[in-house]
């Protein structure tokens, strides 16, 4: 699958999306990794760009939810990207983990999953990017 990877537009860190570029190609991927401090619209264009078949969005800084919402939303807003699979995770509340209420809107917005930053949540994410792998003929 091409994935793409991006960091969140407040987030300057780059160690988690050195490591999930690397997880990733790993396991197979084609990875198209943006970096840090991405902004909505510069995910979206990189999206028309590169055409992936999902976005991966990481955030290590604790404002990865206020962040994802508004990227997932830009996203969402795109009539040819509405469509295209979004999985956020990291740290993304300054508190830890995210509550039901925050994962739950990210979900209303346009998520199709929320991780946390464990290694549970790696192996969600493996799950969930197997469910949508294409199959080629």
């Amino acid at each position: 699958m091409k994935i793409l990877l991006s960091g969140t537009a407040s987030d300057s860190h780059t160690w988690n999306l050195v490591y999930l570029a690397l997880f990733l190609e790993e396991r197979g991927h084609d990875v198209v990794a943006l970096g840090p401090c991405v902004s909505p619209r510069l995910l979206t264009d990189a999206c028309r760009q590169h055409v992936p078949d999902v976005v991966v969005l990481s955030s290590v800084n604790g404002h990865g939810y206020r962040d994802a919402l508004a990227s997932v939303r830009a996203l969402r807003a795109e009539p040819e990207l509405a469509a295209l699979p979004v999985a956020v995770g990291g740290k993304l509340g300054i508190a830890g983990r995210s509550g039901e209420a925050e994962t739950a809107r990210l979900r209303e917005a346009g998520c199709d999953a929320v991780l946390a930053d464990g290694a549970d949540d790696l192996e969600a994410l493996c799950s969930f990017l197997a469910a949508r792998a294409r199959v080629v003929v």
